[in-house]
C-alpha cells in the first residue's frame, strides 16, 4: 500500500483536529456555492466532493466520541 486513505488519515487525528477541518470545510463549500450563485464556479464538483468530505469527518467524530464516552450516546 503506498500512502494513507483519506479515511485512515482521519481516524488518526483528534477530536480537535477533526472539529478544525469540518469547520473548515464548511467554510470552503459555502464559498464554493457562493461562487456557483453567479456563475463564478467552473468545477461545480467541488461542491459534491466537498459535502462527502464533510460527511466523512461527521463520520470519524462521530465513532471517535461514541468510543470516548461509550456507546450509549443516542
Amino acid at each position: 500500500m503506498k500512502g494513507k486513505t483519506f479515511m485512515q488519515e482521519l481516524q488518526d487525528k483528534t477530536i480537535k483536529e477533526l472539529v478544525y477541518m469540518r469547520r473548515e470545510a464548511k467554510q470552503e463549500l459555502y464559498s464554493y456555492k457562493m461562487k456557483n450563485a453567479i456563475k463564478g464556479l467552473k468545477e461545480t464538483h467541488k461542491i459534491g466532493d466537498t459535502k462527502i468530505k464533510i460527511a466523512r469527518i461527521n463520520t470519524v467524530l462521530t465513532l471517535k466520541n461514541k468510543a470516548q464516552n461509550g456507546s450509549n450516546m443516542k
